[in-house]
């Protein structure tokens, strides 16, 4: 077999690909701030007084973690216009990917919140604090702090993810790759250059993540 390496296709769609890395980002960042949002939401309600509401959220979370991101995004995109919610296929995408990301952030913050000991609760209240407020400073900032790098590595898969919402033609970087390489045939030369440029995302989310982390999360220093 003597085939011959031929990047040309790659460097005429290189500006197509580097929009579809913008239209990855998009994603991802929609997709994350939803579950953040979840993720929070789902903490608070997961201590609810009322056992439905408990066990619903417990009840979300086992679902979305069992089943895979592909039959859910599809759920979202296929099922939902049968009860007249249609949605185009970006959308659907930073839906699908808050909701899946969502599950798994409710269970990092929990833990980080069980972490934060009753007494600074109550010592909180003691100074006369509301509870919203105890929540935000003493538990949930603490909470945050001690599970960011979880937290931060989840949503750094939740961008690779990202690449699964090409099965429903949504715009990112592997739909916008599989348009060049059913147009030119080169699929080495295609998706060995959409690694690298995965791994570039990848590594910007990382530096995004760390920044986030030194201004926001980090310690004092004296």
């Amino acid at each position: 077999m003597n085939y011959v390496l031929d990047f040309t296709p790659v460097l005429d769609g290189l500006p197509d690909l580097l929009v579809g890395c913008l239209g990855t980002l998009l994603l991802a960042l929609g997709g994350m701030a939803i579950a953040i949002v979840i993720g929070i939401g789902g903490v608070v309600l997961r201590d609810s007084r009322y056992k439905a509401v408990r066990w619903a959220v417990k009840g979300f979370v086992e679902l979305i973690r069992n089943t895979p991101f592909l039959v859910q995004i599809y759920f979202i995109y296929f099922a939902l216009p049968l009860a007249g919610m249609r949605l185009d296929p970006t959308p659907t995408a930073i839906l699908a990917l808050g909701i899946n990301g969502g599950a798994y952030a409710i269970e990092i913050i929990r833990g980080g919140v069980q972490s934060i000991s009753r007494g600074q609760v109550e010592a909180g209240l003691a100074l006369g604090l509301h509870k919203g407020l105890v929540f935000r400073l003493i538990v949930l900032k603490p909470a945050l702090r001690a599970v960011f790098p979880s937290l931060a590595s989840q949503f750094i898969l939740l961008t690779l993810t990202t690449s699964v919402a090409s099965a429903i033609s949504a715009f990112e970087l592997t739909s916008v790759a599989q348009r060049i390489e059913s147009e030119s045939f080169r699929s080495f030369e295609v998706f060995g250059t959409i690694t690298l440029l995965y791994l570039g995302i990848s590594w910007l989310m990382m530096s995004f993540f760390s920044t986030i982390s030194a201004r926001f999360f980090s310690y004092p220093v004296k």
